[in-house]
């Protein structure tokens, strides 16, 4: 039987069978009875979506892939909706100004203890100086420390194995 003859009985094109047989890896002269025979265990496979990438897509692993990525995303608007979760540009940027306001009123400090107490020895405007630059350098420090530790954390997260553990889950 010849692959155009074989696509009309299945109802396919010639060059569909040839792609099909290619891909069954069935030599050109193969019996009727068992291009059927691999044709109907390939449109079984496909049907149960366990044909996989050289067929095309996995049907079962994109519907996993995608009831996860449902999932962080409706995880993520609870966090949001709760208050647990912002923009990293966001908390940046309230970073940057709750630090810049508080170096302004910093930079402020010297001209208002020369305002109020004009007595006050040089040594102890320097000794004040020190402690709030070694305080605000400090804060700096801390808090760079904390960006930096909790955006780890949240890349070690993100980067776990997406097929870990949700066998569980995807059973539900």
């Amino acid at each position: 039987m010849t692959q155009a003859e074989f696509g009309v009985l299945v109802g396919v094109s010639q060059q569909a069978v040839s792609e099909f047989v290619k891909a069954a890896a069935l030599g050109p002269s193969a019996a009727a009875g068992d291009m059927l025979v691999a044709y109907c265990e390939r449109l079984r496979e496909m049907a149960a979506g366990r044909l996989g990438e050289s067929g095309g897509l996995d049907l079962v692993q994109e519907r996993a892939a995608l009831a996860r990525s449902q999932r962080i995303g409706q995880d993520q608007k609870n966090a949001v909706a709760s208050g647990e979760f912002a923009p990293v540009g966001l908390l940046a940027d309230v970073l940057g100004m709750a630090g810049g306001s508080v170096v302004e009123r910093f930079e402020q400090l010297e001209a208002a203890l020369r305002k109020a107490c004009p007595d006050l020895p040089d040594e102890a405007k320097i000794t004040i100086a020190t402690v709030i630059a070694a305080a605000r350098n400090e804060w700096i420090r801390t808090t760079a420390k904390l960006v930096t530790t909790r955006l780890d954390a949240l890349l070690a997260d993100a980067g776990d194995d997406p097929l870990e553990d949700d066998s569980e889950e995807d059973a539900d």
